[in-house]
């Protein structure tokens, strides 16, 4: 078995340099103070990044020139340069492989419905959680995302939606899920920091609902305990995948050390802490966790509880022992957990003509 890290934070060895997104409000006017200009100019450039959603120097007209300059290669280095996107459902999403400085690879996935724009974002290049049905778990951890790293792709996103390259017009990105590739909670400081720039109002960040920001996890207990510690109300979101130990020790192995008992408690305790219902996610696999049997338990497990089952029809990679369940199989799976009293819904399977799952874009790469 792939061993998992016992740290949820790596060092910084890798990232890139520092910049703008990297930044807390009070570290923004520090930073500009150190390069010689007055502290409001760091406001003048949240304005421009948050608001104008402009991150390069050149464009940042409401600042004298030699400041554009002095700031704009201090605070802006790049971070993220576009490989290549693909879109379908009519455009309506539109899958992004980006290259990092270092050349790593990450992907992000812009999602227009008709009442709200969602980004999914990575926080992580690759993932060491070793899940084998994930096509990002089958490849290892890269590395650590920075805060920048991850916030520059939703204000990518939000850029692309504001200018109305999406159909339907210009619209305002409204939703982040941090289910990319990656377990963000491996990456804590950075994606709790990611957090705040996301939620924190004009002009200190994007100023999104708490509520449409979700963070998933494979169930790092100590660090669902830790975010329900930081005041926020984001949805917390658990991949589950199974709600038996013997079977969930297998598809995530993370399990060998926070069993199912044990991760739904935390769970229990963050929603009673934010009030916040969380999503259970639940990858359907043919054969393998689909079982009608299983439907009964996760309803059982769940009953009573403040939680919603997400299940997922499994997009598969190429060459996978891995498959979807028969859509038959997955109807009376929703009956079971629902004849329990459980919130069920089958998520809606965008992006598989585009290599939506997780890490197939940078696999093929």
């Amino acid at each position: 078995m792939t061993s998992l890290p016992l740290v949820f934070d790596a060092p910084r060895r890798g990232l890139p340099p520092r910049h703008f997104a990297d930044l807390s409000p009070e570290q923004r006017r520090q930073a500009v103070v150190e390069l010689g200009e007055k502290p409001f100019r760091a406001d003048q450039l949240a304005r421009q990044y948050y608001g104008r959603l402009v991150n390069d120097p050149d464009q940042m007209t409401d600042l004298p020139a030699a400041a554009r300059e002095l700031l704009g290669k201090a605070l802006f280095p790049p971070l993220l340069t576009e490989v290549r996107h693909v879109e379908t459902d009519r455009g309506t999403t539109r899958k992004t492989l980006w290259k990092l400085h270092d050349g790593t690879l990450v992907e992000s996935v812009l999602m227009r419905y008709r009442d709200r724009l969602t980004v999914c974002v990575s926080s992580q290049a690759g993932c060491g959680m070793a899940c084998p049905f994930c096509a990002t778990g089958q490849g290892g951890l890269n590395r650590n995302l920075s805060t920048a790293e991850i916030v520059e792709q939703a204000v990518a996103a939000a850029r692309v939606a504001a200018a109305g390259e999406l159909p339907g017009g210009p619209v305002r990105l409204s939703n982040v899920v941090f289910m990319g590739m990656g377990e963000p909670l491996a990456n804590y400081n950075r994606v709790a920091a990611s957090l705040h720039r996301l939620i924190d109002p004009s002009p200190s960040g994007l100023g999104l609902s708490q509520r449409s920001i979700t963070v998933s996890t494979v169930g790092l207990v100590p660090a669902v305990n830790r975010l329900a510690d930081e005041g926020l109300n984001v949805t917390l979101a658990v991949s589950l995948h199974a709600p038996d130990d013997e079977l969930r020790d297998t598809l995530v192995p993370v399990n060998t050390r926070w069993k199912v008992r044990e991760v739904l408690e935390a769970a229990d305790a963050y929603a009673s802490r934010t009030g916040r219902r969380y999503s259970i996610e639940y990858a359907m696999i043919r054969n393998i966790n689909d079982q009608a049997w299983r439907g009964d338990l996760l309803g059982q497990l769940l009953s009573g509880r403040l939680a919603h089952v997400n299940l997922i029809p499994l997009n598969p990679t190429p060459g996978s022992k891995w498959d979807a369940s028969p859509k038959h199989v997955e109807e009376e799976f929703v009956a079971r957990i629902a004849a329990h009293g459980v919130s069920v819904t089958v998520r809606d399977t965008r992006g598989r003509e585009i290599d939506g799952a997780c890490g197939q874009l940078a696999a093929k790469a």
